[in-house]
């Protein structure tokens, strides 16, 4: 979904659909992710109410996540650049499980 042209509520819809399909979908709590730049958070969002379309160059995170109350949660955060094609994922999946709690 990632490219530029695309409305950030669709890239948030995508997500949502795919936690969804997997039983979830109520679990998954908060927008999918925010542009990063000067700020730690930034626009553009990514959710079901942003208006925000991608453009080429934006570096944005992709984070959806599963909270189960009272047992765990898992948030898979990546750091995208939005590039002409499409985009490149600039974060590594670390094999580290961080218990908290």
């Amino acid at each position: 979904m990632v490219r530029p042209g695309v409305p950030c509520r669709d890239v948030d819809a995508a997500a949502r659909a795919a936690i969804e399909k997997a039983g979830y979908g109520p679990r998954f709590t908060h927008g999918t992710g925010h542009g990063l730049g000067l700020d730690v958070h930034e626009a553009p969002r990514l959710s079901a109410l942003s208006e925000a379309v991608l453009e080429e160059g934006m570096v944005i995170t992709i984070e959806p996540g599963i909270y189960l109350p009272g047992s765990c949660g898992i948030r898979i955060e990546d750091t995208v650049l939005v590039t002409r094609d499409g985009f490149r994922v600039l974060t590594e999946f670390s094999k580290e499980l961080q218990v908290i709690g």
